[in-house]
């Protein structure tokens, strides 16, 4: 997809984001910066030639907050499953990105997140891969792959990956969209509103004249801060988001009601109608409970109108509202720590952040029981549907933008290998012979429903998973290996209950070997990170062996 590479965007909103930044950079300066470091700055500033503008800088990073009020979900590792008494998974897909780029900031701090700030499919599908795209009518392509998983030689990882259609910015239907902004006194500090105003900036410079945007504004009460005003006055969108000022409560509930009748009034039949809502998530007038807010979102999705949640901020963000509520208005989550992670979100990822090609996708995997004893899901905790789900139209799933990249991963424990749970005494099934030599041949079978983006009808497809299909690790796709390595980050930064001595610098090791392409350069700098993260661990930094 043709887009603006970042110094072209940017530097269209230099002149109008520079004031901005420097009063955020001023500001935090003056509270934070050692005396030495002022000094530094000083020369620095003196060094420059008088007669060039400084370049637009991305408002920084805050300290750690004195007191820390962030919210997560509490999520217990998925277990262990025997295929001899369960042999169907099911679970919702989920395209939020928003725990690795939150994750990224709390290592750029100095600072290991807290186990509960690491949902590993979200890591996992926060970089894209160089899956085939689809080439028949379904929406996206399936994949399969299976090797032996690095952290354990009895087991295999079988990877799950579904591949989007992409669509040209200039192919996308004509699009309704309400930003909904957060302008409470909670929003002040510099990786805030004034950040939400820079990144807002950028996604205002990719809009087409058949595009509307209006702005919604909530802090002691809700407002229309701009009606829907044509994307090709990019003034006029530009000069309401530069009047932004943050002050007062944070009655979000309300504000979430009008950015719903502002989209509803200038509903595009057959486009894209969608709340981009960006905020701390630290609602304290009005609604504020959890349950009831959500509960609201997922009777207002029916309007036709999506929901995205862009966090901000530290100290007070309330990831688990912004997360489940994007889950319940059919869109996704994603957390802007930098100008940069905006710019991924709003340009480079502009068709997959508005435009869903499918809805309500569900994955269902049957295991052979002859050739799989034990399963267990990585990641998707807070996803798992019902078996009977599955085949139910009215049980809601997530949503898959074009181009985008999901992956699932099962780490296996094959028919003969010792397992972590006894087998039965009497066995489940004592018949000879159950499955056709056909079947005999499959290790899994692979299920998924969806919908089209209007349709309320959901559509088929199947996808068997040989036997014979195992290869080495060595000779794994790039996206498997690279995949597997930031399941096993993430796995260990929860606590590495199923890792074993598996270590960091394994994870880099294995990540490193699989970088690919990396056009915009997301894995290499997964690689900081994870170096990061050793260094911030107790755990030893050596690598293992690798295995073949």
């Amino acid at each position: 997809m043709p887009t603006a590479t970042l110094p072209e965007t940017v530097g269209k909103v230099a002149d109008a984001s520079r004031a901005e930044h420097e009063v955020a950079l001023d500001a935090a300066a003056a509270s934070g910066p050692a005396p030495r470091q002022r000094t530094l700055e000083t020369l620095t500033r003196m060094a420059e030639p008088k007669r060039l503008p400084a370049p637009p800088r991305p408002a920084p990073l805050s300290p750690p907050p004195a007191v820390d009020r962030e919210r997560y979900q509490a999520i217990d590792a998925n277990p262990v499953h025997q295929v001899a008494t369960a042999p169907v998974s099911t679970f919702s897909i989920d395209v939020d990105t928003g725990s690795w780029s939150n994750l990224r900031r709390f290592l750029n701090q100095g600072r290991l997140p807290p186990a509960n700030a690491v949902r590993v499919e979200e890591c996992i599908n926060y970089f894209p891969y160089d899956d085939a795209p689809p080439t028949g009518r379904t929406p996206f392509a399936v994949h399969t792959e299976l090797a032996p998983a690095p952290w354990n030689a009895e087991r295999l990882l079988l990877r799950v990956a579904l591949k989007g259609q992409d669509m040209a910015k200039q192919t996308l239907p004509p699009a309704n969209l309400v930003f909904l902004v957060d302008v409470s006194g909670s929003m002040q500090s510099a990786n805030k509103l004034p950040l939400l105003k820079s990144a807002l900036k950028l996604l205002v410079q990719q809009l087409r004249a058949q595009d509307r945007i209006a702005l919604v504004t909530y802090a002691g009460a809700a407002g229309v801060a701009l009606p829907s005003t044509a994307g090709s006055d990019k003034a006029a969108i530009l000069a309401a988001i530069d009047a932004l000022q943050a002050g007062g409560s944070t009655a979000g509930a309300s504000g979430i009601e009008l950015a719903y009748q502002t989209a509803q009034a200038g509903f595009v039949q057959g486009g894209i109608n969608r709340i981009l809502l960006a905020t701390d998530g630290d609602f304290n007038v009005g609604q504020t409970n959890f349950e009831q807010l959500k509960a609201r979102v997922e009777q207002l999705r029916t309007t036709g109108v999506q929901l995205t949640t862009l966090g901000f901020g530290t100290g007070n963000t309330n990831e688990q509202l912004m997360e489940q509520m994007a889950d319940a208005g059919n869109g996704a989550y994603a957390y802007i720590d930098t100008l940069m992670e905006g710019h991924k979100v709003l340009v480079n990822e502009m068709s997959s952040t508005l435009a869903t090609i499918a809805k309500d996708v569900k994955i269902q995997v049957e295991f052979n029981p002859a050739a799989v004893s034990e399963y267990r899901l990585i990641g998707y905790e807070n996803r798992l549907l019902r078996r009977e789900d599955f085949n139910n139209d009215k049980v809601d799933a997530g949503e898959i933008g074009a181009g985008h990249s999901v992956t699932a991963l099962y780490e296996l424990t094959p028919a003969g290998q010792r397992g972590l749970i006894d087998p039965l005494r009497y066995g489940s099934d004592p018949r000879p012979g159950a499955a056709t030599v056909a079947r005999s041949a499959e290790l899994a079978h692979v299920r998924l429903r969806y919908k089209q983006p209007h349709g309320n009808t959901s559509e088929l497809v199947e996808h068997p998973v040989r036997r014979d299909a195992e290869r080495a690790l060595t000779a794994a796709s790039d996206s498997f290996r690279f995949a597997t390595a930031i399941a096993g980050f993430g796995q260990i930064l929860r606590g590495g209950t199923y890792t074993g001595q598996w270590s960091i610098a394994d994870a880099r090791a294995l990540a490193g070997g699989a970088l690919g392409a990396d056009r915009f350069g997301y894995r290499g700098e997964a690689l900081r990170l994870m170096d990061l993260a050793a260094a911030l661990s107790p755990q030893p930094p050596q690598a293992t062996a690798p295995l073949e």
